[in-house]
């Protein structure tokens, strides 16, 4: 499984060249199931054929209701779920009850530690505070990942080009799937 980080507001340029690298390598994608690079990454990897791998979005949400359930009350809980998740483009939505993100990225309640955690590898485009907590968490849990593109954030490696992102990936994956 490869996981796809970055900006939910808005798509880099190279977020689809990704998502259809990823399904090419026959592998699943991973991605927060939101806007922006999660959506531009998830269409390109959705529209590429042949493919073998699906869609995969783990996405955040609200329970009215949790310390209710939390204690073993009865109660009749309530699920929110943030405006544009999941994207029409993701086939296997998670749906968790893990609200933050951004700079509460890195918090027990954030489904960043599921994203990183699922992947084999990681591939991190440009975005904001909760891409910087997900990058953070990667190294810390010790899972592969590479900065694309223009931006090369600190103390991860960086692929300049689309072959030298096709090459860590083939590094970083497990064989079995690799053509």
């Amino acid at each position: 499984m490869v996981t796809v980080i970055g900006s939910g507001r808005s798509a880099d340029a190279h977020a689809a060249d990704v998502g259809r690298l990823i399904a090419t390598l026959g592998h699943d994608l991973l991605t927060g199931g939101g806007r922006g690079v999660m959506e531009v990454a998830s269409r390109a990897f959705f529209e590429t054929s042949p493919r073998r791998g699906i869609v995969i979005g783990v996405v955040p949400g609200l329970v009215a209701g949790l310390d209710a359930l939390e204690e073993r009350i009865a109660t009749n809980p309530g699920y929110d779920l943030p405006s544009g998740y999941p994207n029409e483009w993701v086939e296997l939505a998670i749906y968790t009850h893990l609200p933050d993100s951004g700079t509460e990225g890195t918090l027990a309640s954030s489904r960043n530690h599921i994203n990183v955690l699922s992947a084999d590898a990681i591939v991190a485009l440009p975005g904001r505070a909760g891409t910087e907590s997900e990058i953070w968490l990667a190294t810390q849990y010790g899972v592969p990942i590479v900065a694309y593109g223009a931006h090369a954030p600190h103390g991860i490696h960086h692929a300049a080009t689309l072959d030298g992102l096709r090459e860590f990936l083939v590094r970083s994956l497990p064989s079995t799937a690799n053509p």
